[in-house]
């Protein structure tokens, strides 16, 4: 494939790629394009934001030498033309395959790739940490980080920020402003950045004013000085980049983000400067493929789509988790004038697109703030609101303390609606949700709980909606509901779990998505005459300790499973249990072990870790039967 590309075959080094000139630059940038556009429509990715950043890319190669310099991405999604250019480009095509190119950047695939990351708003923090220890070395090269406009709604970017302005260290932003992070962007800061798209030049204005007092016969010259008092004043109103100014920033911009001279010339200049620079490019999300570009939140992450009609290769049947969360708080709303919803920049992934819709007084979205969305939940809480925080699992991480300080000290019954729980796929290990349950079980007050399937999953929520007694952490997995037939899902009782089958001696309690898998593993093991108990936990907090009473009572062997890590998850919760109440029962735990989950597809991920029902087979006939499958 890479063979049709005059240029981008041309390139086996940044020595090639520093070779081209503008013009031969401009026909790579639309090579880029249609290179990543057509693996993308084969692997799914991260399509809209790399097609927007592909002259900046190319802008910083050209003036920056990488590696000896040191270009860190903010979140990473948008490296895949630095990936290109950098060495990659004949194993682009395996980019989120498994064994494959990560999505992101990743140090043990190129000395290119500075920093690892995969959530947001990180690289100026970690930018001016390798600047302040470049100082500290006596070594001398550039550091440039690279941030989108959304992930500036964070905090974390202005403590960064405001500590690079007081050390006043040389260290270089690049602020991609392309009016999205993944949805559209809000907040004030959104806004300013669009004032600074038209602000006029504060240079120019200060000069037409100049001119003009001084014209004045005798009291000119008197007028001219006297402005000088209020000239702080007056920038505020028309410079652009003041407020970066006065963090300590150098503000160059804004300029196009695809005039590749435009952004060498600037480049340049900011390299030059021997302090704190924010360079402001604006670009456009999806440049250079219309359906990314008229819908460049569909295909900021999209699955294998049909490049002439920009819709979906296959899409499966079927309810999204999220989808059934977002329709049902939209019914449930209209009953209850106290159910709010809050999300971090994610209401199209999070399902609550419809409720924004249907009760915008009531929806929230902060931006990317996760921290902030928690503490305002709790605030939604205290005056008697039922607030629904619409969260993926493994940011909800960003806003620790806030739960435990926040919300679970206060009891308050803030519901946390974690999508994306357990294994994500081709986003790999920054996107696995599979610490939910070990870093939220060991806070006092929290209620914990899982639906194994799409009407389970309604019921949790109709539950959680009525609960005041604290807060809920309802988890559900990426994808599409489980539809259970012949299983009666009865009405959720709080710490309540249900036996799907009685068997004898060997009982499998499993959680949420993985009841799917005890399931699986119960008919398999049927048909060769073995019969076991497959429990239904619901609730790892407050446990069912009855039923877990009964079950270790008839049955000898336990094995549980989850789609969490080991390390103080469902089964750890468990085995506490039976520990405390003295049981001598045989116990296995199926889970993740002590380490980190690369990315690929999700079977493939589950059969590589052994967290699925072959797993729970394996275990049956190997450990505790004593034999081994014949078919094996």
């Amino acid at each position: 494939m890479v063979e049709n590309y005059k240029y981008i075959s041309s390139i086996n080094s940044l020595d090639d790629f520093r070779k081209l000139n503008l013009e031969e630059l401009d026909i790579l940038s639309l090579e880029l394009r249609d290179f990543i556009i057509n693996v993308m429509s084969k692997n799914g990715g991260h399509l809209a934001s790399n097609l927007g950043v592909v002259e900046l890319t190319l802008a910083l190669h050209k003036v920056f030498n990488s590696p000896e310099d040191k270009i860190v991405w903010d979140v990473g999604h948008q490296s895949y033309v630095h990936k290109i250019i950098t060495g990659r480009k004949n194993e682009f095509h395996t980019i989120r395959k498994y064994k494959g190119l990560s999505g992101y950047p990743k140090r043990k695939e190129s000395v290119h790739d500075i920093f690892e990351t995969g959530h947001s708003s990180t690289s100026v923090s970690a930018g001016l940490g390798i600047a302040l220890a470049r100082d500290i070395k006596k070594e001398d090269y550039n550091v440039i980080s690279v941030i989108g406009d959304g992930a500036m709604t964070a905090g974390m970017v202005y403590e960064a920020m405001n500590h690079a302005g007081e050390v006043k260290t040389k260290f270089i932003v690049v602020l991609n402003d392309n009016e999205m992070s993944i949805s559209k962007n809000i907040g004030g800061l959104s806004n300013y950045l669009t004032k600074l798209r038209t602000a006029p030049s504060y240079l120019n204005t200060k000069k037409d004013i100049k001119k003009l007092l001084n014209s004045i016969p005798k009291i000119g010259g008197k007028l001219c000085r006297t402005t000088e008092n209020i000239k702080n004043s007056l920038k505020y109103l028309v410079v652009p980049g003041v407020f970066f100014e006065e963090l300590g920033f150098k503000y160059l911009g804004p300029i196009d983000g695809h005039n590749i001279n435009e952004l060498i010339k600037t480049m340049k200049i900011a390299k030059k400067y021997n302090g704190p620079v924010l360079i402001h490019a604006v670009t456009k999300k999806g440049k250079g493929y219309y359906p990314a570009e008229k819908n460049p939140d569909k295909f900021h992450g999209t699955p294998p789509f049909d490049i002439s009609t920009g819709c979906q290769v296959k899409k499966k049947s079927g309810q999204s988790y999220s989808s059934v969360l977002g329709d049902t708080l939209v019914k449930l709303a209209k009953e209850d004038n106290s159910i709010t919803a809050i999300t971090a920049a994610m209401p199209l992934g999070t399902g609550l697109t419809k409720f924004k819709q249907e009760h915008p007084d009531r929806f929230f979205d902060v931006g990317i703030a996760e921290q902030h969305g928690v503490t305002l939940s709790a605030g939604l809480a205290s005056r008697n609101l039922k607030p629904f925080y619409a969260v993926y699992s493994s940011f909800l991480q960003r806003g620790y303390d806030q739960v435990l300080h926040d919300v679970c000290i206060q009891n308050l019954p803030v519901v946390f609606a974690l999508d994306r729980a357990g294994i994500v796929g081709s986003d790999g290990e920054t996107h696995h949700g599979v610490f939910d349950f070990s870093y939220l079980s060991h806070i006092p007050n929290m209620t914990i709980m899982a639906p194994k399937g799409k009407q389970e999953f309604i019921s949790m929520i109709e539950f959680a909606a009525k609960y005041k007694d604290g807060p809920i952490a309802l988890r559900y997995p990426r994808g599409n509901c489980i539809e259970y037939e012949g299983y009666d899902s009865k009405q959720i009782e709080i710490g309540k779990g249900e036996v799907l089958h009685h068997g004898k001696d060997i009982a499998l309690i499993a959680i949420g998505h993985m009841v799917n898998e005890a399931v699986k593993a119960y008919n398999m093991l049927l048909e060769d005459g073995i019969e076991v108990t497959v429990f239904n936990a619901r609730f790892l907090k407050p446990l069912d300790e009855e039923a877990i009473d009964s079950i270790v009572k008839k049955h000898n062997v336990i094995i549980t499973i989850e789609d969490n890590v080991l390390v103080g998850g469902f089964g750890s919760y468990i085995n506490d249990y039976l520990i405390k109440k003295q049981y001598n029962n045989i116990v296995y735990n199926i889970g993740y072990e002590d380490k980190f989950i690369e990315h690929g597809n999700v079977e493939q991920l589950y059969a590589d870790y052994g967290v699925n029902c072959n797993k729970i087979i394996g275990i049956i006939k190997e450990r505790i039967l004593g034999r081994v499958d014949e078919k094996e």
